[in-house]
């Protein structure tokens, strides 16, 4: 028997670490060629780390939420042969006589059985061992079908986004029954398992005064290190301003009932991002990235509007490039391809990274005004309220009309409060006309 050791190999270009966010496996695990051993992320994308060869796991080398840096060891591998790597005697020894309980209990079932006890002499340990080597090269497929059987993790089902929400909810997944393919566990199942558990219990029920502690990895963690980082760094100025969109939303339903078929339906979004474009063609001081370490300001030719994105992993940040150069319908289909991208974990490093101002919204949910937190090191961020029905006084008489508050951040060491109300006034004119957006196009 041989050690054969896998290393965290390159996970993007640059990427010098990645952060262990889930494994997949146990020791005394027999896995196969291609399978899924663990989740490592680096920045906002999760990488998968599948087996490249066929045995027992011995050894784990990291902790979820370790940082572990391209190259090192990950996890260790017993297998047929002499392995990539060599190994101390005692030590494998000591590995191969690994076994749990469930492994005892199914000795007759599979080839992981025939691993010696920690009870065995060395003799039959030995003799042990021999036959397991013999049967190996016989029982290649039962071996695969062990692998996918095992104990530990690889019981339970699940996509890495449902492990993570799971984790974050303080829900044990072995509890919760899936509905998927072969059992496999989806976000529903977790849903419906939540809402069962939250209903009121009986009288006699006693309060549950449990607490559980959920460690803080992958996602949730880059996204608590990113607004730190933001509001220790930035001194921030927040401006809200009014704007009637009366005009706008009757010319989107026409440009929808006229080219939502052929060109896609609009939302209010890539009117933002038009407006935006246009405002920093004025103020280019606003486009732009601070290095407050080099003391540093880059100011960017090509308008790069990151999307604030909700997916089931947290909150993640997509970039339309050059969104300066496309119509409104071009930054509406960008807008979705991404967001698609992301919810189901296929963005790439560069479609998640590079933006110089940021837009973010809660839709339907949002409120009357917000106060959103700047994504270091961009120098603004414009968040758009709900919309909604109020009384405008057109000087004679209140009228209903449909209005939008606008809520801009501004990094204040470098735009100063008259700059920020330039830029918040730009913008409300070219959404209260919005035939001016239309100008180029």
């Amino acid at each position: 028997m041989g050690l054969f050791v896998i290393s965290l190999s390159d996970v993007g270009e640059g990427v010098a670490e990645a952060e262990l966010i889930e494994w997949h496996v146990a020791v005394g695990d027999t896995v196969g060629e291609d399978q899924l051993l663990s989740v490592v992320m680096t920045d906002k994308a999760a990488v998968e780390v599948p087996s490249s060869a066929l045995g027992k796991v011995v050894k784990l080398c990291a902790d979820v939420g370790d940082v572990v840096a391209v190259g090192s060891d990950l996890i260790h591998l017993e297998v047929d042969g002499v392995g990539n790597a060599t190994v101390d005697s005692n030590a494998q020894t000591k590995a191969s006589s690994v076994i749990t309980k469930d492994t005892q209990a199914n000795s007759n079932a599979s080839v992981a059985s025939a691993v010696p006890s920690v009870s065995s002499t060395p003799d039959e340990t030995a003799a042990q061992a021999s036959s397991l080597t013999s049967d190996n090269s016989k029982t290649s497929t039962s071996i695969k079908t062990t692998a996918q059987s095992g104990s530990g993790a690889m019981k339970v089902l699940a996509a890495p986004s449902v492990r993570q929400r799971a984790r974050e909810l303080g829900v044990d997944l072995s509890t919760v029954s899936g509905s998927g393919p072969a059992g496999r566990i989806v976000h529903t199942d977790l849903e419906r398992f939540t809402e069962r558990r939250a209903q009121p219990g009986t009288a006699d029920q006693r309060p549950d005064d449990s607490i559980n502690v959920v460690k803080v990895v992958g996602m949730r963690r880059k996204i608590a290190e990113k607004m730190a980082l933001s509001k220790s760094r930035i001194p921030h100025i927040t401006i809200v301003e009014e704007i009637d969109v009366q005009y706008l939303e009757e010319l989107r339903t026409e440009l929808n009932e006229k080219h939502g078929e052929s060109r896609g339906k609009l939302t209010i979004l890539p009117f933002v991002m038009k407006a935006i474009a246009e405002a920093v063609q004025e103020q280019p001081e606003l486009n732009a990235l601070y290095d407050d370490e080099a003391g540093e300001i880059s100011l960017y030719s090509g308008v790069h509007i990151g999307v604030a994105t909700q997916t089931p992993n947290g909150l993640v940040v997509p970039v339309v490039r050059h969104s300066e150069m496309n119509s409104v319908w071009k930054n509406a289909s960008e807008v979705v391809r991404l967001a698609n991208a992301c919810r189901d974990g296929t963005a790439s490093r560069e479609e998640l990274s590079g933006s110089t101002m940021t837009i973010t919204s809660l839709g339907p949910l949002g409120a009357v005004a917000t106060t959103p937190i700047i994504n270091h090191p961009e120098v603004a961020i414009v968040g758009i309220n709900k919309m909604m029905v109020r009384p405008f006084w057109d000087g004679q008489q209140f009228v209903p009309r449909k209005m939008m508050n606008i809520s801009c951040s501004f990094d204040h060491r470098v735009i100063d409060g008259y700059d920020a109300a330039v830029f918040v006034q730009k913008i409300k004119s070219l959404l209260e006309k919005p035939a001016m957006l239309f100008m180029d196009n």
